[in-house]
């Protein structure tokens, strides 16, 4: 992973209080991780930091749309996403991100790389399972649904038939049974 400048908040210099910070995330910032999923990413993150004088909060908030396949219909479309996290930053002996929510940085430290935590924020945020608004509404008329459709098991009609059209040797043989 590549160190983008622009998640790198200088701290040392900024005066205790709240600071407001903005990141406009594409698709090139997914690229940078090695994340493939998304075809297209317009994502608006809003960060505040409250520098306080043994620690900070970082409270992030993001809200845009990404571009993902349906799980259905394997068709495109924009998903909208919205999310928050926010994180406690302390100062240590040493690095250390084990927590998910307490980042404590090595004294003497002057700067603190956001990426990792927007990347994770943006990430979960999207569902699971992720279905195009046309199929949940039923406007959307796509090859795969109705090659779903056509495959799909016959209604019970069919069934009744295949029963009268038994072979006469297992009729037989299921008298036997019921003559106990």
């Amino acid at each position: 992973m590549k160190v983008n400048k622009e998640f790198l908040i200088p701290f040392a210099g900024l005066k205790q209080g709240k600071h407001q910070f903005e990141f406009n995330v594409g698709k090139s910032f997914f690229d940078d991780f090695n994340y493939d999923e998304f075809n297209d990413v317009d994502v608006k993150v809003d960060m505040v930091l409250d520098k306080q004088s043994t620690m900070m909060e970082l409270h992030f908030k993001h809200e845009g749309t990404v571009n993902v396949p349906c799980d259905v219909s394997n068709e495109y479309f924009d998903l909208p996403v919205e999310g928050s996290l926010d994180i406690v930053v302390k100062f240590g002996e040493e690095f250390n991100d084990e927590d998910d929510e307490i980042l404590i940085l090595p004294h003497g430290e002057h700067q603190v790389d956001v990426s990792q935590y927007v990347y994770e924020m943006i990430i979960l945020s999207v569902p699971t399972k992720r279905v195009h608004p046309g199929i949940e509404d039923g406007t959307m008329g796509a090859d795969v649904l109705e090659k779903l459709d056509e495959l799909a098991p016959k209604e019970k009609e069919e069934n009744n038939e295949q029963e009268d059209n038994t072979d006469p040797r297992w009729d037989e043989l299921k008298k036997l049974l019921t003559d106990k």
